[in-house]
């Protein structure tokens, strides 16, 4: 079971973490891919701002208590639709920072029955507004380490 609210500090750590995990590459690194089918790391940075808007849209559900189930969406076509490489790292990484702050305002209003909430996800399964949360964060993680295999990769070529 979810502790009643989300480590929030760590929430808004996500956009200095992967902030730092970018630092240093050209544009060039950062929207090199190791083959046309794997993402570059700007392209990764594109999906986490669309799980950003997914996620925020989840949240907002769950507190209104909306009965529908919790939206998902099909990442490679929203990657590849967006032409993230086409866009710029730093701007993809504001809009990041822009809804983790918008939504850390609204965590801050919440009660402890609101941190309770429950939505249904595209699997079945029955996660409160804090699971919610800190699948964001674990989500983040994984996609830090997929950054740091892409970077190794990089410098492997040299």
């Amino acid at each position: 079971m979810s502790q009643a609210t989300p480590d929030l500090p760590s929430y808004l750590h996500t956009h200095d973490q992967l902030q730092e995990a970018i630092q240093g590459l050209s544009e060039a690194q950062l929207t090199w891919k190791s083959a046309p089918e794997k993402w570059s790391v700007t392209e990764v940075l594109s999906h986490l701002a669309d799980h950003n808007i997914v996620v925020s849209f989840r949240i907002r559900a769950i507190i209104s208590g909306a009965s529908a189930q919790l939206p998902a969406f099909d990442q490679d076509p929203w990657v590849s639709s967006a032409k993230a490489n086409e866009g710029s790292a730093s701007d993809i990484l504001a809009v990041f920072q822009a809804l983790l702050v918008y939504n850390h305002l609204l965590f801050k209003r919440l009660s402890n029955e609101d941190w309770a909430k429950t939505g249904v996800n595209f699997k079945g399964q029955i996660l409160t507004l804090t699971d919610v949360v800190q699948s964001f964060v674990a989500h983040v993680q994984v996609h830090l380490a997929q950054i740091a295999r892409i970077k190794n990769e990089l410098e492997a070529r040299v």
